[in-house]
């Protein structure tokens, strides 16, 4: 069972006192996103749900600032995120930050021509005359895949707006469905992909459980190998199980966990400032974890939890 969004403030912010916090001089790590040629911070800026929850606007773009300022170079929104009010959001601050982001968002429609609207629409919203990244939102299944395939299907869009220039690199996402996404990487000429990889979905030994596999596969065992050989920017999501996992281990182990896989970086829903400055401080400490300490951390969230995990994610609707 989940914990409240009430209780995940509590837990994440009494977790933000661990530790005194670094000097603003200290660098925020980066790593290459891929072959794109550039390089991103460790920590993407997660402008969904959890971005929605600074109701007071200037209070959302004080939180934004901040995490640019501390270093956050890779923005993630959606078209969907609010009914368009993330990328609203978002494009309120292009006009003197754009230079320092990599910004990215995500399209739901499946039709071209519903996408290429739906993305000059964003466009619009961010205020911007070209994205860095954008990717095909929510990947869900085999169906799913052959209507993004399709002659008059999204991915024909976005290979149109790469080409024009709308955006310098595409992208696909997946919340529960490795099968599929690994299918996906593995037939089309994505630059980026954005998986759910946390400590929950990996395949672990364990004495109760003999070395369970999760009943849709594995991330870490399908497609994260797809998108390393094929030198992808691999941005890993989901890291706290939409705070699912807070309790059985905490904030430090969840991000130390995803940023050790090999991804590019991890993109972050943070509710309020003080999990901005956490995790940046997580960031800039970062040390990478073995894959026996990645275990260890795995070995601790029930079973029990992480099946019902997976089974929220095969219905979940990331707007």
């Amino acid at each position: 069972m989940g914990i409240s969004r009430r209780g995940f403030l509590k837990v994440v912010a009494a977790g933000s006192l661990a530790k005194p916090t670094l000097g603003a001089t200290a660098k925020l790590p980066r790593r290459a996103l891929g072959r794109t040629g550039e390089e991103v911070s460790l920590l993407a800026f997660g402008a969904g749900s959890r971005f929605l929850m600074y109701e007071d606007e200037d209070a959302a773009l004080a939180a934004l600032n901040e995490a640019i300022d501390l270093g956050i170079t890779y923005v993630d929104t959606a078209h969907s995120y609010g009914d368009g009010q993330s990328e609203e959001r978002v494009g309120k601050l292009m006009p003197t930050r754009r230079k320092e982001i990599f910004l990215s968002t995500k399209l739901q429609q499946r039709k071209r021509d519903e996408a290429l609207r739906a993305l000059e629409l964003s466009l619009k919203r961010l205020q911007v005359d070209q994205l860095d990244l954008v990717h095909i939102h929510d990947l869900s299944g085999d169906e799913d895949l052959a209507q993004i395939e399709a002659s008059d299907g999204i991915l024909e869009a976005l290979y149109r707006a790469r080409d024009e220039g709308m955006t310098r690199f595409i992208g696909i996402t997946c919340h529960a469905a490795p099968a599929t996404l690994k299918a996906a990487l593995e037939r089309h000429d994505f630059n980026c992909t954005q998986m759910a990889l946390n400590a929950a979905r990996a395949r672990i030994d364990d004495a109760e459980f003999k070395a369970v596999r999760m009943p849709v596969g594995s991330f870490e065992e399908l497609a994260l190998p797809v998108a390393n050989r094929k030198g992808l920017g691999i941005i890993a999501m989901k890291v706290f199980g939409q705070e699912q996992l807070l309790g059985d281990v905490s904030v430090e182990q969840l991000v130390r966990y995803s940023l050790s896989l090999p991804v590019s970086a991890a993109v972050l829903g943070m509710p309020k400032v003080e999990h901005i400055r956490q995790n940046v401080e997580i960031a800039r400490e970062f040390v990478p974890l073995a894959e026996d300490e990645r275990a260890k951390i795995a070995a601790l969230i029930p079973q029990r939890r992480r099946m019902a995990l997976a089974r929220f994610f095969e219905h979940h609707a990331d707007v």
